[in-house]
């Protein structure tokens, strides 16, 4: 392995963790979901790693394509930032839609009273909703689709460029080294940070907030598209 190779190896490494611990994109949507849902530990780990993997080999696809075909590497950057403008817009538009969802049963919950009589002459009445009384969770199976397809869209905006170009000077061994040690530093740093947010998230009192927590999710990940759009995080 060259000096040169050896050096971008090291740098797929740390801009693969980097650049996935700098983005909330990369595990908040994950943990907010899994939390709303009651997924288990495994199965949120699970979506975020198969959306981690989908997220890397879109990226690593096009840019074997590029290289393969000569591509310049102008033209792979604007194609790579027109799919990140499309993927933040997706993930805006999936948290104000999955926040719309979560109220709707918060706004069905409106107490309202009823009125008993007895045998013996005696009423009375008491209030009650809805929400309460069916607290349990449907776990559809579109969500986890839906994070999946908007990861896909999401680029690894530094992999074609810092990365596998460079190392296609060198060799094809060495954009196969690079883009290995990157995607598994990615998707790696995307399983941690999502255990170790879950983990933290579990630490908060938000036992009151129980039937708020789909608008809660819907929320955050709604202000993390903004975030990821406006401010290129």
């Amino acid at each position: 392995m060259t000096g040169d190779l050896g050096a971008l190896t090291a740098a797929a490494l740390f801009i693969g963790f980097f650049h996935t611990v700098i983005g909330p994109d990369h595990y908040v949507p994950f943990v907010m979901i899994g939390k709303a849902r009651r997924w288990t530990t495994g199965k949120t780990l699970a979506v975020a790693g198969l959306c981690g993997v989908a997220h890397v080999l879109s990226s690593v696809v096009l840019g074997l394509l590029g290289i393969v075909f000569g591509v310049a590497l102008s033209r792979l950057e604007w194609i790579e930032s027109v799919r990140g403008g499309f993927a933040s817009w997706a993930l805006i538009a999936f948290g104000l839609a999955y926040f719309v969802w979560g109220m709707k049963p918060v706004f069905r919950d409106r107490r309202h009273a009823h009125a008993h009589a007895h045998e013996d002459g005696h009423v009375h009445t008491h209030s009650h909703g809805h929400v309460e009384a069916h607290t349990h969770v449907h776990d559809g199976r579109v969500t986890p689709w839906v994070l999946f397809t908007i990861f896909i869209l999401g680029p690894c905006e530094p992999l074609i460029p810092l990365l596998m170009y460079p190392a296609a000077k060198s060799s094809a061994a060495g954009v196969a080294a690079v883009t290995a040690v990157f995607g598994a530093a990615t998707v790696s740093t995307m399983l941690a940070m999502t255990a170790l947010a879950s983990a933290g998230w579990n630490l908060l009192p938000f036992r009151t907030l129980e039937k708020y927590s789909h608008a809660v999710a819907g929320a955050v990940i709604f202000a993390t598209g903004l975030l990821i759009r406006f401010l290129g995080l």
